[in-house]
Protein backbone atom coordinates (compact mmCIF):
# COMPACT_ATOMS: atom_id res chain seq x y z
CA UNK A 1 0.00 0.00 0.00
CA UNK A 2 1.32 3.43 -0.99
CA UNK A 3 0.61 6.33 1.40
CA UNK A 4 1.78 9.59 -0.22
CA UNK A 5 2.85 12.58 1.84
CA UNK A 6 0.50 14.71 -0.25
CA UNK A 7 -2.20 13.54 -2.65
CA UNK A 8 -4.08 16.29 -4.48
CA UNK A 9 -6.13 13.93 -6.66
CA UNK A 10 -9.18 13.60 -4.36
CA UNK A 11 -9.58 17.36 -3.98
CA UNK A 12 -9.03 18.06 -7.66
CA UNK A 13 -11.47 15.32 -8.65
CA UNK A 14 -14.13 16.84 -6.41
CA UNK A 15 -13.85 20.35 -7.89
CA UNK A 16 -12.55 19.58 -11.37
CA UNK A 17 -15.67 20.65 -13.26
CA UNK A 18 -15.94 23.95 -11.36
CA UNK A 19 -12.25 24.64 -11.83
CA UNK A 20 -12.30 23.85 -15.55
CA UNK A 21 -15.32 26.12 -16.01
CA UNK A 22 -13.66 28.95 -14.05
CA UNK A 23 -10.35 28.65 -15.90
CA UNK A 24 -12.13 28.44 -19.26
CA UNK A 25 -13.93 31.69 -18.46
CA UNK A 26 -10.57 33.38 -17.93
CA UNK A 27 -9.24 32.00 -21.22
CA UNK A 28 -12.34 33.15 -23.08
CA UNK A 29 -12.18 36.62 -21.53
CA UNK A 30 -8.68 37.26 -23.00
CA UNK A 31 -7.92 39.30 -19.84
CA UNK A 32 -4.88 37.51 -18.47
CA UNK A 33 -3.25 40.06 -16.14
CA UNK A 34 -4.96 40.98 -12.86
CA UNK A 35 -8.57 41.95 -13.64
CA UNK A 36 -11.89 41.39 -11.90
CA UNK A 37 -11.14 37.77 -10.97
CA UNK A 38 -8.09 38.80 -8.96
CA UNK A 39 -9.93 41.74 -7.36
CA UNK A 40 -12.80 39.47 -6.31
CA UNK A 41 -10.45 36.92 -4.77
CA UNK A 42 -8.54 39.68 -2.95
CA UNK A 43 -11.80 40.86 -1.40
CA UNK A 44 -12.75 37.28 -0.43
CA UNK A 45 -9.45 36.65 1.36
CA UNK A 46 -9.53 40.03 3.12
CA UNK A 47 -13.06 39.30 4.37
CA UNK A 48 -12.05 35.82 5.50
CA UNK A 49 -9.04 37.17 7.41
CA UNK A 50 -10.81 40.19 8.84
CA UNK A 51 -8.61 42.81 7.19
CA UNK A 52 -9.44 45.83 5.09
CA UNK A 53 -7.43 44.86 2.03
CA UNK A 54 -5.91 41.94 0.18
CA UNK A 55 -3.25 42.28 -2.52
CA UNK A 56 -2.73 39.27 -4.76
CA UNK A 57 0.87 38.49 -5.66
CA UNK A 58 2.73 35.82 -7.59
CA UNK A 59 3.91 33.69 -4.66
CA UNK A 60 4.30 33.57 -0.91
CA UNK A 61 7.93 34.56 -1.40
CA UNK A 62 6.91 37.66 -3.33
CA UNK A 63 4.33 38.45 -0.64
CA UNK A 64 7.22 38.75 1.82
CA UNK A 65 9.38 40.64 -0.65
CA UNK A 66 6.67 43.16 -1.51
CA UNK A 67 5.87 43.64 2.18
CA UNK A 68 9.49 44.45 3.00
CA UNK A 69 9.58 46.87 0.06
CA UNK A 70 6.34 48.52 1.18
CA UNK A 71 7.87 49.21 4.59
CA UNK A 72 10.97 50.69 2.98
CA UNK A 73 13.31 47.99 4.30
CA UNK A 74 16.63 48.04 2.47
CA UNK A 75 20.43 48.02 2.66
CA UNK A 76 21.80 48.58 6.15
CA UNK A 77 18.58 47.53 7.85
CA UNK A 78 18.16 44.52 10.13
CA UNK A 79 15.06 42.33 10.29
CA UNK A 80 14.32 40.14 13.30
CA UNK A 81 13.06 36.66 12.43
CA UNK A 82 13.29 32.94 13.16
CA UNK A 83 16.07 30.63 11.96
CA UNK A 84 13.69 27.66 11.71
CA UNK A 85 11.46 27.99 8.67
CA UNK A 86 11.45 27.73 4.89
CA UNK A 87 14.25 29.61 3.13
CA UNK A 88 11.97 32.25 1.57
CA UNK A 89 11.66 34.11 4.88
CA UNK A 90 15.38 34.82 5.02
CA UNK A 91 15.82 34.99 1.25
CA UNK A 92 13.35 37.85 0.96
CA UNK A 93 15.16 39.83 3.65
CA UNK A 94 18.48 39.36 1.87
CA UNK A 95 17.01 40.25 -1.53
CA UNK A 96 16.07 43.77 -0.38
CA UNK A 97 19.61 44.23 0.91
CA UNK A 98 18.78 43.88 4.61
CA UNK A 99 20.24 41.35 7.03
CA UNK A 100 18.36 38.84 9.19
CA UNK A 101 18.79 38.80 12.95
CA UNK A 102 17.78 35.42 14.33
CA UNK A 103 15.91 34.97 17.59
CA UNK A 104 15.80 31.44 18.98
CA UNK A 105 12.68 29.27 18.86
CA UNK A 106 10.43 27.82 21.53
CA UNK A 107 11.46 24.12 21.59
CA UNK A 108 7.86 23.03 22.19
CA UNK A 109 6.01 24.95 19.46
CA UNK A 110 9.03 25.50 17.17
CA UNK A 111 7.84 29.09 16.69
CA UNK A 112 9.94 32.15 17.49
CA UNK A 113 10.56 32.66 21.22
CA UNK A 114 9.25 36.07 22.41
CA UNK A 115 11.61 35.92 25.38
CA UNK A 116 14.66 35.86 23.13
CA UNK A 117 13.09 38.52 20.90
CA UNK A 118 12.78 40.75 23.96
CA UNK A 119 16.40 40.20 24.96
CA UNK A 120 17.55 41.19 21.47
CA UNK A 121 15.37 44.30 21.36
CA UNK A 122 16.41 45.34 24.86
CA UNK A 123 20.07 45.18 23.86
CA UNK A 124 22.24 48.21 23.38
CA UNK A 125 24.36 49.37 20.48
CA UNK A 126 24.02 50.31 16.84
CA UNK A 127 22.63 46.98 15.70
CA UNK A 128 19.57 47.29 17.95
CA UNK A 129 18.80 50.67 16.43
CA UNK A 130 18.97 49.22 12.91
CA UNK A 131 16.24 46.60 13.49
CA UNK A 132 13.45 47.92 11.27
CA UNK A 133 10.92 45.06 11.24
CA UNK A 134 10.03 41.70 12.74
CA UNK A 135 8.94 38.64 10.72
CA UNK A 136 7.51 35.88 12.92
CA UNK A 137 6.47 32.68 11.13
CA UNK A 138 3.31 30.77 12.02
CA UNK A 139 5.02 27.44 11.53
CA UNK A 140 3.20 24.30 10.44
CA UNK A 141 -0.20 25.99 10.84
CA UNK A 142 -0.04 27.30 14.43
CA UNK A 143 0.32 30.99 15.24
CA UNK A 144 3.38 32.29 17.02
CA UNK A 145 2.79 33.98 20.39
CA UNK A 146 1.46 37.16 18.81
CA UNK A 147 0.25 38.71 22.05
CA UNK A 148 3.78 39.05 23.39
CA UNK A 149 5.27 39.87 19.99
CA UNK A 150 2.77 42.66 19.36
CA UNK A 151 3.50 44.14 22.78
CA UNK A 152 7.22 44.16 21.97
CA UNK A 153 6.60 45.60 18.51
CA UNK A 154 4.57 48.42 20.03
CA UNK A 155 7.12 49.08 22.76
CA UNK A 156 10.02 49.37 20.32
CA UNK A 157 8.15 50.86 17.36
CA UNK A 158 8.86 47.96 15.01
CA UNK A 159 6.24 46.79 12.49
CA UNK A 160 5.41 43.09 12.22
CA UNK A 161 5.14 41.22 8.94
CA UNK A 162 3.38 37.93 9.67
CA UNK A 163 4.73 35.07 7.59
CA UNK A 164 1.52 33.06 7.50
CA UNK A 165 2.46 31.05 4.41
CA UNK A 166 1.55 27.81 6.21
CA UNK A 167 -1.27 29.20 8.31
CA UNK A 168 -4.12 30.79 6.36
CA UNK A 169 -7.16 30.58 8.64
CA UNK A 170 -5.22 29.74 11.80
CA UNK A 171 -6.37 31.75 14.81
CA UNK A 172 -4.71 33.24 17.87
CA UNK A 173 -6.41 34.13 21.19
CA UNK A 174 -5.99 37.87 21.79
CA UNK A 175 -6.88 38.74 25.40
CA UNK A 176 -8.18 42.26 26.05
CA UNK A 177 -9.61 43.23 29.44
CA UNK A 178 -10.16 39.59 30.31
CA UNK A 179 -12.03 38.81 27.09
CA UNK A 180 -10.65 36.39 24.51
CA UNK A 181 -11.00 37.32 20.84
CA UNK A 182 -9.69 34.86 18.28
CA UNK A 183 -7.96 36.67 15.42
CA UNK A 184 -6.80 35.12 12.18
CA UNK A 185 -3.20 34.77 11.11
CA UNK A 186 -2.15 37.71 8.97
CA UNK A 187 -4.61 40.14 10.55
CA UNK A 188 -2.60 41.06 13.63
CA UNK A 189 0.59 42.63 12.29
CA UNK A 190 1.02 45.54 9.90
CA UNK A 191 1.08 43.04 7.04
CA UNK A 192 0.27 39.36 6.66
CA UNK A 193 1.70 37.10 3.95
CA UNK A 194 0.18 33.92 2.51
CA UNK A 195 1.30 31.30 0.02
CA UNK A 196 -1.02 29.38 -2.28
CA UNK A 197 1.60 26.81 -3.29
CA UNK A 198 -0.26 23.57 -4.12
CA UNK A 199 0.75 21.87 -0.85
CA UNK A 200 -0.84 24.57 1.32
CA UNK A 201 -4.26 24.11 2.96
CA UNK A 202 -5.55 26.56 0.35
CA UNK A 203 -3.47 25.65 -2.69
CA UNK A 204 -3.62 26.71 -6.32
CA UNK A 205 -2.57 24.89 -9.47
CA UNK A 206 0.74 26.73 -9.46
CA UNK A 207 2.38 29.54 -7.51
CA UNK A 208 0.40 32.34 -5.91
CA UNK A 209 0.37 34.52 -2.82
CA UNK A 210 -1.44 37.31 -0.99
CA UNK A 211 -0.62 40.18 1.35
CA UNK A 212 -3.36 41.38 3.69
CA UNK A 213 -3.40 44.63 5.63
CA UNK A 214 -5.83 47.10 7.15
CA UNK A 215 -3.60 50.09 6.38
CA UNK A 216 -4.81 51.90 3.23
CA UNK A 217 -1.40 53.47 2.63
CA UNK A 218 0.36 50.10 2.73
CA UNK A 219 -2.31 48.71 0.42
CA UNK A 220 -1.59 51.49 -2.07
CA UNK A 221 2.17 50.95 -1.93
CA UNK A 222 1.83 47.17 -2.25
CA UNK A 223 -0.23 47.53 -5.42
CA UNK A 224 2.51 49.73 -6.84
CA UNK A 225 5.29 47.37 -5.72
CA UNK A 226 3.70 44.33 -7.38
CA UNK A 227 3.64 46.20 -10.71
CA UNK A 228 7.25 47.39 -11.04
CA UNK A 229 6.63 50.33 -8.71
CA UNK A 230 4.28 51.98 -11.19
CA UNK A 231 1.74 54.51 -9.89
CA UNK A 232 0.03 55.17 -12.27
CA UNK A 233 1.01 53.02 -15.25
CA UNK A 234 4.39 53.95 -16.76
CA UNK A 235 5.16 56.35 -13.89
CA UNK A 236 7.50 54.78 -11.36
CA UNK A 237 7.96 56.40 -7.97
CA UNK A 238 9.70 53.33 -6.50
CA UNK A 239 11.44 50.11 -7.51
CA UNK A 240 9.08 47.16 -7.43
CA UNK A 241 8.82 43.95 -9.37
CA UNK A 242 6.56 41.74 -11.44
CA UNK A 243 4.66 40.22 -8.51
CA UNK A 244 1.10 40.06 -9.91
CA UNK A 245 -1.28 37.21 -9.07
CA UNK A 246 -2.44 35.34 -12.17
CA UNK A 247 -6.24 35.37 -12.73
CA UNK A 248 -6.14 31.64 -13.47
CA UNK A 249 -4.86 31.01 -9.95
CA UNK A 250 -7.37 33.50 -8.54
CA UNK A 251 -10.41 31.70 -9.96
CA UNK A 252 -9.14 28.28 -8.86
CA UNK A 253 -8.59 29.57 -5.34
CA UNK A 254 -12.01 31.25 -5.31
CA UNK A 255 -13.57 27.85 -6.01
CA UNK A 256 -11.70 26.33 -3.07
CA UNK A 257 -11.91 29.08 -0.45
CA UNK A 258 -15.52 28.36 0.69
CA UNK A 259 -14.41 24.83 1.66
CA UNK A 260 -11.33 25.86 3.64
CA UNK A 261 -12.92 25.73 7.11
CA UNK A 262 -14.17 22.20 6.46
CA UNK A 263 -10.67 21.14 5.42
CA UNK A 264 -9.16 22.70 8.54
CA UNK A 265 -11.56 20.70 10.72
CA UNK A 266 -10.68 17.52 8.84
CA UNK A 267 -6.96 18.10 9.39
CA UNK A 268 -7.48 18.62 13.13
CA UNK A 269 -9.57 15.45 13.22
CA UNK A 270 -6.79 13.52 11.48
CA UNK A 271 -4.22 15.01 13.86
CA UNK A 272 -6.37 13.75 16.74
CA UNK A 273 -6.34 10.26 15.24
CA UNK A 274 -2.55 10.36 14.98
CA UNK A 275 -2.36 11.30 18.66
CA UNK A 276 -4.76 8.53 19.60
CA UNK A 277 -2.83 5.90 17.66
CA UNK A 278 0.55 7.02 19.04
CA UNK A 279 -0.92 6.86 22.54
CA UNK A 280 -2.37 3.38 21.98
CA UNK A 281 1.04 2.21 20.78
CA UNK A 282 2.70 3.58 23.92
CA UNK A 283 4.90 5.94 21.92
CA UNK A 284 3.62 9.34 23.07
CA UNK A 285 6.33 11.71 24.41
CA UNK A 286 8.88 8.91 24.55
CA UNK A 287 10.29 8.21 22.03
CA UNK A 288 7.90 10.23 19.84
CA UNK A 289 7.41 13.92 20.69
CA UNK A 290 4.12 15.06 19.19
CA UNK A 291 3.31 18.65 18.12
CA UNK A 292 2.20 20.86 20.98
CA UNK A 293 -1.18 22.54 20.59
CA UNK A 294 -0.36 25.76 22.41
CA UNK A 295 -3.85 27.30 22.39
CA UNK A 296 -6.15 24.31 22.59
CA UNK A 297 -7.03 24.95 26.24
CA UNK A 298 -8.00 28.60 25.74
CA UNK A 299 -11.66 29.66 25.96
CA UNK A 300 -13.43 29.11 22.66
CA UNK A 301 -10.74 26.90 21.14
CA UNK A 302 -13.19 24.12 20.30
CA UNK A 303 -14.93 26.41 17.81
CA UNK A 304 -11.87 27.91 16.08
CA UNK A 305 -8.71 27.02 14.17
CA UNK A 306 -6.22 26.94 17.04
CA UNK A 307 -4.08 24.84 14.67
CA UNK A 308 -4.64 24.03 10.98
CA UNK A 309 -1.95 21.35 10.64
CA UNK A 310 -0.37 22.21 7.32
CA UNK A 311 2.09 19.60 8.56
CA UNK A 312 1.99 17.13 11.45
CA UNK A 313 5.61 17.22 12.59
CA UNK A 314 6.97 14.79 15.18
CA UNK A 315 10.40 14.51 16.78
CA UNK A 316 12.20 11.22 17.33
CA UNK A 317 15.69 10.28 18.56
CA UNK A 318 16.73 8.50 15.32
CA UNK A 319 15.11 10.61 12.64
CA UNK A 320 16.99 9.35 9.60
CA UNK A 321 16.46 5.70 10.47
CA UNK A 322 12.71 6.25 10.88
CA UNK A 323 12.56 8.15 7.61
CA UNK A 324 14.29 5.30 5.78
CA UNK A 325 11.90 2.77 7.32
CA UNK A 326 8.85 4.77 6.27
CA UNK A 327 10.14 5.28 2.75
CA UNK A 328 10.96 1.58 2.39
CA UNK A 329 7.34 0.87 3.29
CA UNK A 330 5.95 3.43 0.81
CA UNK A 331 4.80 5.84 3.53
CA UNK A 332 5.38 9.43 2.51
CA UNK A 333 7.35 11.66 4.88
CA UNK A 334 9.70 14.61 4.80
CA UNK A 335 12.12 16.41 7.10
CA UNK A 336 10.96 19.89 8.13
CA UNK A 337 13.70 21.24 8.05
CA UNK A 338 17.07 19.52 7.62
CA UNK A 339 19.00 22.75 8.26
CA UNK A 340 18.24 25.95 10.12
CA UNK A 341 18.63 29.12 8.08
CA UNK A 342 21.85 30.24 9.74
CA UNK A 343 23.39 26.90 8.69
CA UNK A 344 22.72 27.38 4.97
CA UNK A 345 25.78 27.57 2.73
CA UNK A 346 24.78 30.94 1.24
CA UNK A 347 25.40 32.56 4.64
CA UNK A 348 28.81 30.97 5.09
Amino acid sequence: MNVPLLDLHPQMSLFRDQIVEAVTSVIDSTRYILGSEVSRFEDEVAAYCGTGFGVGVSSGTDALLASLMALGIGPGDLVLTTPYTFFATMGSILRVGARPVFADIDPETMNIDPGHVERILAGQGADRQRIRAMVPVHLFGQCADMGRLLELADRYGIPIIEDAAQAIGAQYPVVEEGTVTWKRAGAMGALGCFSFFPSKNLGGIGDGGMVVTSDPELDRILRSCRNHGAEPKYYHSRIGGNFRLDPVQAVVLSVKLPHLEKWHRARRHNAGLYREFFDQAGLTDNPVVLPREAYRGVDGAAEVNYHIYNQFVIRVPDRDRLRSFLQENSIGCEIYYPLCLHQQACLA
